[in-house]
């Protein structure tokens, strides 16, 4: 029995020799020589091949497809300045998440160009979880790609916006569209800041679009468990995720009640630098007894706009809607027409940038009744304010 052992063992390692001698003949003849310069040695037979320890590294976007040089937009005290200094103010508009247009047919330059006809200088672009997702990362590239291209020819800057809603430490959302982890959450933002780490076109990332603990008015902490000081320390990680890979973008953080919330930043700011908070002050976020505007300008000035005396801010989302409206809901109802001129005059006074909620006829409150770019009332009100700000 052990000579039978012995002679078995002596067959087995004879066979794996022979084997081994046949596969590094065989590699010599066949395998092909690495080109220079060559990610992780794929050819182009073998990244077409299913060959997934060959897949290429991740690329970084090559400016040089950019028609235009555009200035870096930087953070300076409490705004924003272009790289020779000039004061610059972000104006413009959100459209809907590229997932939805492409679907529709509506993804195109186009689109871009209206925008740009109606005065903006940005284009806040709202990704959804669920279609990030559904669609994938090498998709939705494609689309980012198309849209810095297509702004930068229009000399216009881009405001990616991870657009969830609910609480990302608890991981509870307020609609299956918003739901993210925190590890997608920042595996996002490294792909993106790797991406777009040399594009001055993609200007700001907005972290998370509306971090609530309430759902949708059952009260608060019926999406688990938060506080300012756990999102900070979460926002804060994220920054620092970004800014390994991109050292120019300028991270956008939001507060709680859906981004409206901004009163624990006069103690407790995040503690980063050369970053820009976010709000979105729809119409009935403030409710004075007395609706004047005075009384409106110091309730904003007391939950978010004391925040522009210092650092830079955005209200990425505002807009409003008559109650008798298409798509017309809490909070964005304003019947008298007086919202408008009012959050314009206030935040011209600090100094605050906007894009405006929404440039498309599906999505509320709207800025355009169709395609055909027919203005609603707060979009032809926004319309005159861009195009005078633009001269």
């Amino acid at each position: 029995m052990k000579m039978y052992l012995k002679l078995f063992a002596a067959f087995l390692l004879c066979g794996q020799l022979l084997a081994c001698s046949t596969t590094n003949s065989t590699a010599t003849k066949t395998a092909p020589a690495q080109t220079p310069g060559q990610n992780h040695g794929f050819t182009g037979a073998q990244q077409s091949a299913d060959e997934w320890w060959n897949i290429p590294y991740p690329q970084s976007f090559d400016a040089k497809k950019l028609e235009r040089k555009q200035s870096l937009i930087k953070v300076q005290g409490k705004g924003f300045v272009t790289e020779d200094g000039k004061e610059f103010i972000f104006r413009g508009v959100n459209i809907a998440d590229p997932g939805k247009l492409y679907q529709q047919g509506r993804w195109n330059k186009a689109l871009f160009e209206e925008v740009n006809r109606w005065g903006a200088n940005t284009i806040r672009l709202p990704i959804h979880p669920l279609s990030w997702r559904k669609y994938g990362k090498d998709w939705f590239f494609e689309r980012l790609d198309e849209a810095t291209i297509w702004a930068n020819s229009l000399n216009m800057y881009l405001i990616v916006d991870w657009h969830s809603i609910g609480n990302l430490e608890a991981e509870m959302y307020q609609h299956v569209m918003y739901e993210t982890t925190q590890k997608e959450t920042a595996d996002f933002w490294r792909k993106i800041a790797l991406r777009y780490r040399t594009v001055p076109t993609i200007a700001v990332y907005e972290i998370f679009n509306e971090p609530t603990h309430n759902y949708i008015g059952t009260g608060d902490f019926s999406l688990g468990k938060a506080s300012w000081e756990t999102w900070r320390n979460l926002l804060e990680e994220n920054i620092d995720l970004i800014r390994l890979y991109n050292k120019n973008a300028i991270p956008l953080v939001a507060g709680y009640n859906w981004a409206y919330d901004l009163s624990p930043i006069a103690t407790a700011p995040v503690r980063r630098d050369n970053i820009a908070y976010a709000i979105h002050p729809y119409p009935q976020k403030a409710k004075p007894q007395d609706p004047t505007k005075a009384n409106f300008f110091a309730m904003w000035e007391k939950s978010w706009g004391y925040v522009a005396d210092k650092y830079p801010l955005i209200a990425t989302e505002l807009g409003w809607a008559k109650e008798s409206d298409y798509g017309a809901h809490v909070p964005v109802i304003n019947n008298d027409g007086t919202y408008g001129p009012n959050i314009v005059e206030y935040m011209a006074k600090k100094g605050v940038s906007y894009t405006v909620w929404v440039f498309d006829p599906d999505w509320s409150p709207v800025m355009i009744k169709d395609w055909s770019f027919t203005p609603s009332e707060q979009g032809e009100f926004f319309k005159k304010e861009m195009l005078k700000a633009r001269k």
